[in-house]
């Protein structure tokens, strides 16, 4: 061991060691280094004391739905991912007691794209993550993300890549799935019966139709395997698989037509303009109008209008307009081309609003309507929405669950009408109002009905049972398929996502 007094600065030093020989024992070299500078010690473990960890714990007020959290090396700075309008982005919290400002969440990105794999550097200054599939770098003290271009050639060989992907599936599910007697089943049977097809498929989706083919004997919703999802986002789109071409985008333009006047030969003549779709806020197209031309390009039997459309999406696009009865009388709309999801979306709502003018119809101004599409976390805010407009001053409101192909926030549903109302609030001047949402708690506190169909499934059904049990109200429809199951995705080495 080493017993010479530390260096004292400013005072001249003992001479040093001899260096050691070439060649001499790695041992003794340590030791005579040890004369100049300490040896490092190996840390301690850290020892948690539970006892009475209660007592010592602080909640971390993030104000946010958050999860997946990091501490930094060095203990000061907290990031984890959080939601806000419908996105997943990072946020960081300060951890350091002696920060001269008040420790608050701040956000570090703001993509609409998934974020995942983050970590710090060593010193604690900068973090890396992916931003769909994009490495980035962002330094802690500027919040300025830079992109890390990374390119490399990939290699795969389908054969060894196929059977290990059917080898990994067929693992996961015989460790996971729920019935450990496979719905009585053999489980390594199959296996030997569907490995030959595997090896014999040409591509990834003959392979995944196979796996399919195998799973689908255990005869369980829920159950399957399905490509690597494709980014929703344009603007960052996923890398194409290699067995499969690019896809571009079409524009849809928010207009449906009458098919049988086309397939008479009259064209494209508009029966339907979607609410808030792009021709709907151009403002004065018409139903019974005719879609003349795109951009210069006359639409006639033979056009396939998505093709005129294709990459068009928030572009500005151009249309002729016949008058309608007259449609040689001709003028410009132009436009601004939506994705199909998009649209999809402002039919759905459009749906909604219908059914809702519906019930206020038909019960003469005194129920409202809102309408669950899943059972997910966008769509339970939408129900927040919902229920904070115009329903509040209803005597009741139906509730539809039609066609809800299910999710996971049933228990946070559920609560909103659970809820009594009790306390009457009154501000000055303001009008009478139930205490719970005016102090920003959701609660219906009015009689409801529920309506069901066969197309209610999984977790609507759980929401069925629950609103039944609770005896909130009459559910009335049609019978559901019997389909809850909690399941989850699993990935495989080749990118596929098999259901567990």
């Amino acid at each position: 061991p080493d017993h010479t007094p530390a260096k004292q600065p400013g005072k001249p030093q003992d001479k040093p060691a001899d260096a050691p020989r070439p060649g001499a024992d790695s041992t003794a070299a340590a030791i005579t280094a040890g004369n100049d500078k300490s040896v490092t010690k190996k840390p301690e473990p850290t020892r948690v004391v539970f006892d009475g960890i209660r007592e010592r714990l602080t909640f971390v007020p993030l104000g946010f739905d958050s999860g997946e959290p990091i501490i930094s090396p060095d203990g000061k700075t907290l990031v984890f991912l959080a939601a806000t309008g419908n996105q997943r982005n990072l946020y960081s919290y300060t951890l350091d007691e002696l920060s001269a400002t008040p420790p608050s969440a701040h956000q570090l990105t703001s993509t609409a794209t998934p974020k995942g794999h983050y970590q710090f550097t060593p010193d604690s200054k900068q973090l890396y993550y992916l931003d769909g599939g994009h490495v980035i770098s962002l330094p802690l003290d500027t919040h300025t993300p830079k992109p890390i271009h990374v390119t490399a050639d990939l290699e795969i060989d389908f054969d060894a890549d196929k059977t290990a992907a059917f080898e990994q599936g067929w693992a996961v599910l015989n460790k996971r799935f729920y019935d450990p007697e496979f719905h009585g089943q053999n489980w390594r049977h199959l296996h030997d019966v569907y490995e030959p097809y595997v090896a014999g498929s040409r591509t990834p989706d003959e392979m995944r139709r196979v796996i399919n083919l195998m799973i689908g004997e255990l005869n369980s919703s829920h159950s399957g395997i399905n490509a690597a999802p494709r980014s929703q986002n344009p603007s960052s789109p996923s890398p194409p698989s290699p067995f499969s071409p690019a896809v571009t985008p079409v524009g849809r333009l928010g207009l449906r037509f009458t098919r049988e006047l086309y397939e008479a030969g009259q064209g494209l003549v508009i029966r339907e303009i979607i609410p808030l779709g792009p021709a709907s806020l151009e403002g004065t197209i018409k139903v019974g109008e005719t879609l003349v031309s795109v951009d210069g390009t006359a639409v006639g039997p033979q056009t396939n209008l998505d093709s005129l459309l294709e990459d068009k999406v928030d572009r500005r696009v151009v249309l002729e307009i016949g008058a309608a009865g007259h449609p040689a009388q001709k003028r410009e709309a132009i436009v601004r081309p939506v994705s199909l999801s998009t649209e999809k979306g402002l039919l759905y709502r459009s749906w909604v609003e219908a059914n809702r003018a519906y019930v206020e119809r038909i019960s003469g101004g005194k129920l409202g309507y809102v309408h669950l599409a899943d059972m997910s976390s966008q769509s339970l805010t939408q129900l927040y929405i919902d229920l904070d407009v115009q329903n509040q001053t209803k005597k009741g409101v139906v509730i539809d669950v039609r066609d809800n192909n299910g999710g996971f926030v049933n228990e946070y549903a559920l609560d909103v009408f659970t809820r009594k109302n009790y306390l009457i609030m009154t501000p000055r001047g303001g009008s009478p109002s139930p205490a719970r949402p005016f102090l920003g708690q959701r609660a219906l506190g009015l009689p409801t009905v529920l309506v069901t169909n066969q197309g209610s499934l999984s977790d609507a059904e759980d929401f069925t049972e629950g609103y039944r049990s609770l005896k909130l109200g009459k559910v009335v429809g049609e019978p559901t398929a019997g389909w809850i199951i909690y399941t989850g995705g699993q990935s495989l080495i080749d990118g596929s996502v098999i259901r567990v």
